[in-house]
């Protein structure tokens, strides 16, 4: 299996980052090592153990603790399992699998498998909303209620401005290193509202794996056909990825009178403000649509 690491020190830099981003949390996550059939999966357990399951799902190239420290305000009533997803960056196995087919909902069966989990709340964020739009379209009935934050899968982005604020950046930052290339894209996706700490981990992760270009695939229709969860969308007007105005329609459309759907101010990496309302549309409609009928 070739590494997706450009060399074992730039590996091990890489999980020190994750390491030290952890030590921020105020209650530091358990870890566990879980087999599937895709390789080992390391996952992050926090949250009350006496709450039911949520299964958090990251964003795709950056590491796992960067995406979940948007959801803390969850910890306090959820069992939090945050796995690292398995070809990324962290420590699960370096193995990528297809977004296409239903490869991941296997790896997340596996998961839930594990922990004898029958049926879940799960949230995904970005490359993870498209992830769970797998196991929506593959084993609806592991679903108890969803919720896809600024989240590939339902529809392509705008092409035009990721090719001008996102791919050609990236390009002349690896040609010449400069810093304003970086600061350029990391400004781009988040209204120039990202936290040093995660331009530093980003940066260190454009310089050191070979990143992952392709996206899970649209989801249609016909796959959600058997899919009668509780969906909640969340989408951001400044997102440079997937923009409200790229998601609203598609998202209505697959989803239905499943559907709550709500827009924030932002880019693709929340601020801080409005993490805060997010987290607290997020708490209400697990309330309504979880902490009742859940099937023990």
């Amino acid at each position: 299996m070739k590494s997706i690491y450009r060399n074992p020190k730039a590996k091990q830099s890489i999980q020190q980052q994750y390491v030290q981003y952890l030590a921020d949390f105020k209650t530091q996550p358990e870890r566990e090592y879980v087999e599937t059939r895709f390789g080992i999966t390391h996952v992050l357990r926090t949250g009350n153990k006496n709450g039911k399951p949520l299964f958090i799902f990251q964003g795709g190239n950056c590491i796992n603790p960067m995406t979940l420290s948007w959801f803390t305000d969850s910890f306090n009533d959820y069992n939090i399992y945050a796995p690292d997803t398995i070809g990324h960056p962290g420590f699960s196995d370096e193995t990528r699998i297809s977004g296409k087919d239903d490869s991941y909902a296997l790896w997340m069966k596996d998961l839930f498998d594990f922990y004898n989990i029958e049926n879940t709340a799960v949230l995904g964020a970005s490359y993870g909303g498209g992830i769970l739009l797998r196991l929506a379209a593959f084993m609806p009935e592991k679903i108890a209620c969803a919720i896809l934050v600024h989240p590939a899968g339902i529809a392509k982005g705008p092409k035009k401005n990721m090719i001008k604020e996102i791919l050609l950046p990236l390009l002349l930052y690896k040609t010449t290193k400069s810093s304003k290339y970086l600061k350029k894209i990391t400004n781009a996706m988040s209204t120039n509202q990202i936290p040093d700490k995660d331009r530093e981990i980003i940066e260190m992760i454009f310089n050191n794996v070979t990143l992952e270009k392709g996206m899970p695939k649209l989801t249609t229709e016909k796959e959600l056909m058997n899919f009668k969860s509780p969906v909640f969308v969340i989408t951001g007007t400044h997102d440079i990825f997937f923009p409200d105005s790229k998601l609203a329609a598609p998202a209505h459309k697959l989803f239905g009178n499943l559907l709550e759907y709500k827009t924030f101010h932002t880019g693709h990496f929340p601020s801080k403000k409005e993490l805060k309302r997010m987290n607290r549309d997020i708490s209400c409609f697990l309330e309504k649509n979880y902490n009742t009928g859940y099937p023990l």
